[in-house]
């Protein structure tokens, strides 16, 4: 039985998944398997997996049907109890597994064990910062994730985190259709219930410069899960008090990305739908907010 199981969601990335594959079996800890589901690609993804000749890699092949649904096809394939994932695009740092068994030994109660994260692009490396995650180095739980995340300061990526599959199940897994927010809707769901165990080093590299990535799919955005889960909670009173201040504006945070991701995929009415449950104080702040974003986007080079 494997240590832990590394699902790796593959659609189109030829150019890229020897490399996240690479970064696996360059690990310190090797007791695992890779759990690769490729999700009808149509360029020679699947024929690079293939060259592979570990037996711990096995290839999952399907129809197209979005990152949601090739993550929850490795979870359930998966061995192990404990599951990792890995974005095709991206990378681990050799010792990501290491840093993690050491975080699930430290906190066994922790529905989630993640590593801080890299951006790069254009060969440029960057680490963002998080306000409440003390300076390197440290690990520990973080008390209040939704203090952090309600600053729009994304601690987890979606290749730099592992939860146990009993978990996954219980909070639904991925939601399907979802091409916006489905890694944050389920450590969104997790931090409700469980705490996060959390290591400051950097455990992974997220590509930004990679091709074909999901998160430039101007689709249509419906509301996460999520939100409709913490709003319930909210309103039976099953939150901390301490946290209820943070979870509302992260709701806010939620709600008002999606109106943009709507407004670019040319759902207006979702859009407005969204735009209203915001306070005008609040929607006054977020055009403040993407206005600058997109002219730091638009004008200034990474």
């Amino acid at each position: 039985m494997p240590l832990v199981s590394v699902v790796i969601p593959l659609y189109n990335k030829e150019s890229h998944i020897k490399r996240a594959i690479d970064s696996i079996l360059d690990q310190r800890v090797q007791n695992f398997e890779i759990v690769v589901v490729d999700d009808g690609s149509t360029d020679k993804s699947a024929k690079v997996v293939k060259n592979f000749t570990d037996p711990r890699i096995r290839l999952i092949q399907q129809e197209n049907a979005g990152v949601s649904a090739a993550r929850n096809k490795g979870i359930e394939e998966a061995k192990s109890d404990l599951i990792a994932f890995l974005d095709a695009d991206d990378e681990w740092m050799p010792n990501f597994l290491e840093i993690i068994m050491n975080l699930k030994q430290k906190y066994p109660k922790a529905g989630i064990y993640a590593t801080a994260y890299s951006w790069s692009n254009l060969n440029k490396i960057i680490i963002p910062k998080h306000e409440g995650i003390p300076s390197t180095p440290w690990e520990g739980i973080i008390e209040n994730y939704f203090s952090i995340v309600s600053k729009r300061s994304l601690p987890i990526s979606a290749s730099s985190v592992v939860i146990s599959k009993k978990i996954l199940f219980e909070v639904g897994m991925f939601q399907p259709g979802l091409w916006k927010g489905e890694d944050q809707d389920v450590w969104g769901k997790i931090a409700l219930k469980y705490p996060v165990a959390y290591n400051n080093t950097v455990g992974s590299i997220y590509y930004l410069d990679a091709t074909n990535r999901a998160c430039r799919r101007k689709k249509l955005v419906p509301e996460i899960p999520f939100m409709k889960i913490a709003k319930s909670q909210i309103k039976n009173k099953n939150i901390d008090q301490n946290k209820i201040k943070d979870l509302n504006i992260y709701i806010e945070n939620l709600e008002f990305e999606l109106a943009y991701y709507n407004l670019l995929s040319g759902n207006y009415v979702q859009s407005i739908k969204l735009v209203r449950n915001c306070s005008l104080r609040y929607i006054a702040y977020n055009l403040l907010w993407y206005s600058r974003r997109f002219i730091q986007k638009r004008f200034i080079k990474f």
